[in-house]
């Protein structure tokens, strides 16, 4: 019964890897070129591959009735890339990528 339990545990961990780099890569995917170079990141092929990689090596990881189940100590690094886009490379690039949504000050502006 523990290791059952164990076992969804694991699984649960990669798949949320795995969902965490995929939503990553399909944020990178949507914003403009430009939009990194005004912010001052890292361009978008960079984050675009290292991404790519990060969700093959994250599926590669996941448990074999899902994924293959090889190289789950990488999934840590994958788990990395696709954090820090998220918390630092998307809020600086969100600005520049123009188009509907909320800009730093808000839908309407400031106070």
């Amino acid at each position: 019964m523990i290791g059952s339990v164990q076992t969804l545990i694991y699984a649960a961990f990669y798949l949320v890897i795995f969902l965490l780099a995929v939503w990553a890569l399909i944020d990178v995917l949507r914003r403009p070129a430009g939009a990194f170079v005004s912010a001052g990141k890292r361009t978008k092929k960079f984050w675009g591959l290292l991404l790519g990689a990060a969700v093959l090596l994250a599926f590669a990881a996941l448990p074999p009735p899902i994924g293959v189940g090889y190289l789950s100590f990488l999934a840590l690094g994958s788990a990395i890339a696709a954090v820090v886009y998220l918390v630092d490379v998307k809020p600086a690039v969100t600005p520049y990528s123009g188009g509907r949504g909320r800009g730093p000050s808000g839908p309407r502006g400031g106070w």
